[in-house]
């Protein structure tokens, strides 16, 4: 890391000579929280060389993508948004145009990029994300194109400490606790581009945490492809549970949130201290993507429907207010319709706060994308607005039933359409609109639900 800090201060006086001004720098990201929180670092980097940060692509000097794999629709649009990008390169060729993520570590897609839009000067992957000040570098000192996705000959993540983060204004900030995946589930490219599993040392995420509370963010959202596997491959035992307990006993005025949850790693000791403590929120994003056990077989997601709905009854059982999320995959290759209907049963028996939904979207290299696949994209979109006409059901159901409960509410911003009134998320992970003049953004309030909707309340101060 000593090596790009001095090419993060010799960036700094190239960039203000190519651009003859202060550079302005914007980053747009694509999918996960995970992407997110990799932005927020390599504007971090930007900052730290000089840059301010541009509001979109036409007042910027600097233009990054950082892009995501994990369906076909997101590069799709990817490449038309690039496409549109050759106008400003026209119009001022100093503009510096780069992409970055996971979808930079896919062969087929750099070999495309390198063929069709010879304007995209930065390339570069999610393994190397921290050697940014270096790459940019090559291309001030003179070099066309700077491409590298890969450290060395292997795709292993390495962990960089320590890099400049530039996080976003809010309540909530995002805090990284490990990084790839081992679970190859058969259907997902992100083991693929994101590497195998690798867990940053406790006392490090520990000391950021700390940062985050004295910079007075008050919700720490912890992630992770997989966050229930965390601490596998430390030199001193840990598991997430207990680095959850640690975390918890800092001092300050916040709440803890996380995800993604694996269920095959999802333990009854976690959910108990989830239970237990009173920062970590009764939430939980626990994706099933399947109710059907034959399904999860082909998806290799290594748990049955009745280990599942048997995590979830634990739950319930130590907190009765607990709320689940969850992710479904709706037509997965060979899937039938009464496959679906197990999947709708579970649903409607978990009772999910929200589900985020997505027909199979094939990704190559992955095993699902060889299997056959004899249902209509027609038919499975009919199998889609049946699920989500079921969870609209249980959502106005459930959200009803939240009329007249006093919760506690972390207020984030003024509503946009109300005057007067704030917007804030419940402990339960659920959006509350209330009139509250005099309430700050980042205060801790107790709010009555008076109306629940589909999906969100409004409701008092109480």
């Amino acid at each position: 890391m000593m090596h790009q800090w001095q090419f993060l201060c010799e960036n700094r006086e190239l960039l203000l000579h190519r651009m003859g001004h202060t550079p302005r720098a914007f980053v747009k990201t694509f999918g996960c929280q995970g992407n997110v929180a990799d932005s927020e670092k390599i504007m971090g980097m930007l900052i730290n060389m000089g840059c301010e940060q541009a509001e979109d692509e036409k007042q910027a000097d600097i233009i990054l993508y950082n892009t995501c794999a994990i369906r076909e629709n997101a590069e799709i649009r990817l490449f038309s948004m690039v496409g549109e990008l050759k106008r400003l390169k026209q119009a001022n060729p100093s503009i510096l145009i780069g992409l970055c993520g996971c979808m930079m570590q896919q062969d087929e897609v750099v070999r495309q990029i390198r063929k069709s839009y010879p304007f995209v000067e930065l390339i570069f992957g999610t393994h190397v994300l921290h050697t940014m000040p270096e790459l940019l570098n090559r291309i001030l000192r003179g070099e066309r194109r700077v491409v590298n996705c890969y450290e060395g000959e292997g795709r292993e993540n390495r962990i960089a400490e320590h890099l400049p983060i530039q996080r976003g204004q809010g309540v909530q900030a995002s805090l990284q606790i490990m990084y790839g995946c081992d679970n190859f589930c058969s259907y997902c490219i992100v083991p693929y581009v994101r590497g195998r599993e690798v867990s940053r040392e406790p006392e490090e995420i520990i000391r950021e945490a700390k940062e985050i509370i004295a910079m007075g963010y008050k919700e720490i959202l912890l992630l992770g492809q997989n966050v229930n596997s965390y601490g596998k491959g430390l030199e001193h035992p840990i598991n997430f549970a207990q680095l959850l307990h640690q975390i918890e006993q800092l001092e300050g005025d916040f709440r803890i949130r996380f995800m993604t949850s694996h269920p095959k790693d999802c333990t009854r000791e976690l959910i108990d201290l989830i239970a237990q403590s009173k920062k970590i929120c009764h939430n939980i994003h626990l994706p099933v993507q399947s109710g059907s056990d034959r399904v999860l077989g082909q998806m290799n997601r290594r748990y049955t429907r009745e280990h599942y709905l048997s995590l979830i009854r634990y739950a319930k059982e130590k907190m009765p207010d607990v709320t689940f999320t969850t992710d479904i995959i709706v037509g997965f290759p060979g899937e039938t319709y009464e496959d679906f209907l197990q999947t709708l049963s579970l649903c409607q028996e978990v009772r999910y706060q929200c589900m985020f939904t997505f027909i199979f979207s094939p990704r190559p290299g992955t095993r699902a994308a060889q299997m056959p696949d004899p249902v209509p994209y027609k038919e499975k979109t009919k199998w889609l607005n049946e699920l989500i006409a079921a969870q609209h059901k249980i959502s106005e159901e459930d959200n009803r039933a939240m009329e007249g409960k006093v919760l506690s509410v972390l207020t984030e911003h003024p509503a946009q359409d109300r005057e007067g009134w704030m917007v804030g998320r419940c402990e339960n992970g659920m959006i509350i609109k209330f009139p509250a003049k005099d309430v700050r953004a980042g205060s801790f309030v107790k709010v009555k639900v008076t109306r629940g909707l589909r999906s969100e309340y409004e409701g008092e101060l109480a």
